[in-house]
């Protein structure tokens, strides 16, 4: 029997709620190093005592659906006028995003939201901003059929991927002779499921290399869980795993007040500013910033979130160093 080995992490995660941000809920969170973090990762686990996790060193995927999911991400077919694809908003060597405020879709349409990175996506609890969809699976529905970015069926997008030899041929190499949504839906989340990024130089830090990180990313780092950081953007994707209410503490932005967030999917006044907490890993490449792209530097965005979530005039010297910080959150793609 192999020996297990536990550790337990302490992690405050504020409410996402009105209650002041000095209230916390706390959990204790057991590691077991001796076996996988997920069904189908890998996970090079070495003792360490801070609320962000290194990510897994990979994901293991069936590769054939990988490829065919990576031809339909970049496929503009699966929009009504095929001029949009997946890799249009999400662009893979530019962070996942597309670098905008918000996305342009068929017809030159703008959205309301901001374009989320996909990269390390998997990692989320939930999907969207808004948290809307449970899973990458079910977040691929939307987009396909928003008036504003694919604007089509599955019916229309089935019937030009059956007519393309490509696609037909890849489909029926994986002994698919009909097409059905469900498996578009499944090589697209297989290929999303690999876009993950570990080994950042927090990764290599948290794993045991004391060179890792600078001077200064280590300041960072040590304000960052002081100030109160941590206590949303924690665990193996930095964030990604709990909704905050924006304007804890303190009056949020005029640009940023126009999306009242999972309040226009519930009316329920506790959801009111009430988003999913992004994902920090790759911060440094996913400018702008915030719901709708009005944000443009990360200084910026560190003041707005140390000033509305923590109730804190940060110093350019503070600023600086978790601006540094973040940046050690970048990494590429495992493959």
């Amino acid at each position: 029997m192999v020996k297990r080995y536990y550790q337990s992490l302490i992690v405050g995660i504020a409410l996402a709620t009105s209650i002041p941000f000095s209230y916390f809920v706390f959990l204790t969170i057991s590691y077991d190093k001796s076996e996988t973090l997920l069904n189908k990762t890998q996970y090079d686990f070495v003792s360490v005592d801070h609320a962000i996790q290194p990510l897994p060193t990979s994901y293991v995927v069936d590769q054939q659906w990988a490829t065919l999911g990576k031809a339909l991400f970049n496929s503009p077919l699966l929009s009504k006028d095929n001029t949009i694809s997946c890799a249009s908003c999400h662009m893979l060597d530019f962070g996942g995003d597309d670098g905008f405020s918000v996305s342009t879709g068929v017809g030159s349409q703008s959205g309301s939201r901001n374009s989320p990175t996909v990269l390390n996506a998997v990692f989320n609890f939930k999907q969207f901003w808004d948290g809307r969809a449970n899973s990458l699976a079910q977040q691929i529905d939307g987009p396909i059929h928003n008036p504003v970015e694919m604007a089509t069926s599955w019916p229309e997008v089935i019937s030009k991927l059956s007519q393309d030899s490509y696609f037909s041929t890849a489909f029926r190499q994986l002994g698919i002779s009909h097409i059905e949504s469900e498996h578009i839906v499944q090589a697209l989340t297989i290929f999303e499921q690999s876009l993950i990024t570990p080994n950042a130089p927090i990764d290599q830090y948290l794993l045991g290399d004391e060179n890792a990180l600078t001077p200064q990313q280590l300041r960072g780092l040590e304000k960052f869980t002081q100030f109160g950081c941590s206590a949303c953007h924690q665990g193996r994707n930095i964030g990604g795993n709990l909704f905050q209410k924006l304007g804890q503490v303190g009056d949020i932005p005029a640009e940023l007040a126009a999306d009242k967030g999972k309040f226009h999917l519930t009316s329920d006044p506790l959801d009111l500013y009430v988003f999913k907490v992004p994902s920090l890993r790759n911060v440094a490449l996913t400018a702008p910033y915030f719901h709708n792209g009005a944000i443009k530097t990360l200084p910026e965005a560190i003041q707005i979130m140390a000033k509305t979530q923590l109730g804190r005039e940060l110093s350019s010297e503070d600023i600086n160093d978790l601006v540094a910080l973040l940046e050690s959150f970048t990494a590429p793609m495992s493959h």
